[in-house]
């Protein structure tokens, strides 16, 4: 089904120094441990569901929620749906790989998929990168599927009237450009090629989610 063309899907890449980065990869294989007020586990169906202030750490993966509903399958892939508090954010962070960055994110629901890496913020979604401890990066709208694979995230505006100051159907977005190697060079020290900064193209897709 079309959507409006007021609803903008945009397809983003985090062009980093020495080519794209994904997420920690060692993340995958790492314990998931969780805190919780309450817990409902089900062996025969292989779910947790945690309630209450709920604290879920997996490697570098940092998640905050009221309830995360996680569900098993028989490979041992994790799927997980996080919840907030009414009137907040639930929280998402994780490492990149091989370099000092952070993805961290935020959303009404948050969706986990270990199997296929992704992780989706759900209304009034915000997604931001950040290089050491400055913020580099930061895009908001009404959803942002976040691929830790291959390091791109869409981010579509079609829920976007839910986000408090954003006008209905938008995406905003804040790049910053990675540090110019030249400029921050000493004086008389040979000069380094320019690392690109990130990549922000246009869809060639106008198709919002299908109902």
């Amino acid at each position: 089904m079309k959507s409006p063309l007021s609803h903008l899907l945009l397809i983003a890449a985090l062009a980093l120094s020495g080519g794209i980065a994904c997420a920690e990869k060692a993340d995958r294989n790492k314990p998931m441990n969780v805190e919780s007020d309450a817990l409902r586990y089900d062996d025969l169906k292989q779910t947790s569901i945690f309630t209450g202030r709920v604290i879920l750490t997996k490697g570098t993966i940092l998640i905050r929620g009221a309830k995360i509903d996680v569900r098993q399958d028989a490979d041992g892939y994790q799927f997980g749906v996080v919840t907030a508090e009414p009137g907040k954010l639930a929280f998402y962070r994780q490492k990149r790989e091989a370099v000092d960055e952070f993805i961290e994110g935020e959303g009404e629901v948050i969706e986990y998929d270990s199997k296929a890496d992704t992780v989706k913020f759900i209304t009034r979604a915000q997604l931001r990168r950040y290089r050491g401890p400055n913020l580099n990066d930061e895009f908001t709208g009404g959803v942002i599927l976040y691929n830790n694979t291959t390091d791109i995230f869409t981010v579509d505006g079609t829920v976007a009237k839910s986000s408090p100051g954003a006008p209905a159907g938008r995406v905003r977005a804040m790049l910053t450009p990675a540090p110019d190697a030249a400029a921050a060079a000493p004086a008389g020290s040979a000069s380094k090629p320019r690392t690109p900064g990130p990549v922000l193209r246009d869809s060639t897709r106008l198709e919002g989610e299908k109902k």
